[in-house]
């Protein structure tokens, strides 16, 4: 006895197509705009920091830099470099979601759906990263501050966010539905 696959119908050849097409010209995309990605990074780093701090805020979106600290005696700027940027943590959730697509086209929607949370989660990590980063620098000083927030901590809450952003995109992208056909398996 030999294993079959079932074949893709027809009808899902397009949308397939289409869905891999339009998350790899995602990817392709923010890896051509990454600066401009950047510059919305630093602004929404801007946005949060004016809310949750009264020591004055300034972004320099022409510099990918946001300022904090401006009415203390301890000011400091951080540039969004390229490595410290979420687009290149985003890139991996783009074609692994490229790849399930193609393998399992019938999931196109729900993969669409954990894309789009599991890269809301990855953006939202490295902002807490950055927050993480001006408050040590308030706390510690620049240097310690800096050290500890930049290069520990943040590397910390960057590695540990990326995966757990992948395991949920690989959780919500492959569970089942909970319609009444799991159910009579189950049973």
């Amino acid at each position: 006895m030999s294993v079959a696959s079932t074949p893709t119908s027809k009808s899902w050849q397009f949308p397939l197509r289409w869905g891999v097409f339009v998350v790899l010209a995602a990817a392709v995309a923010l890896v051509v705009a990454e600066r401009a990605y950047r510059v919305f990074e630093v602004q929404f780093a801007g946005a949060i920091l004016k809310v949750i701090t009264s020591s004055g805020v300034y972004v320099a979106g022409e510099r990918e830099t946001v300022y904090f600290g401006l009415s203390g005696t301890d000011p400091l700027g951080l540039r969004m470099t390229p490595e410290c940027s979420s687009a290149f943590m985003l890139i991996p959730l783009f074609l692994v979601t490229a790849v399930m697509m193609w393998f399992r086209p019938r999931n196109t929607r729900r993969l669409f759906l954990s894309l789009a949370i599991s890269a809301i989660a990855v953006i939202l990590v490295n902002q807490l990263r950055i927050l993480a980063i001006a408050g040590l620098v308030h706390w510690l000083g620049i240097d310690r501050g800096y050290y500890w927030g930049h290069t520990l901590l943040g590397s910390l809450v960057s590695v540990l966010g990326g995966a757990l952003a992948l395991v949920l995109f690989v959780w919500l992208g492959t569970r089942g539905s909970k319609g009444p056909k799991n159910r009579e398996s189950a049973s």
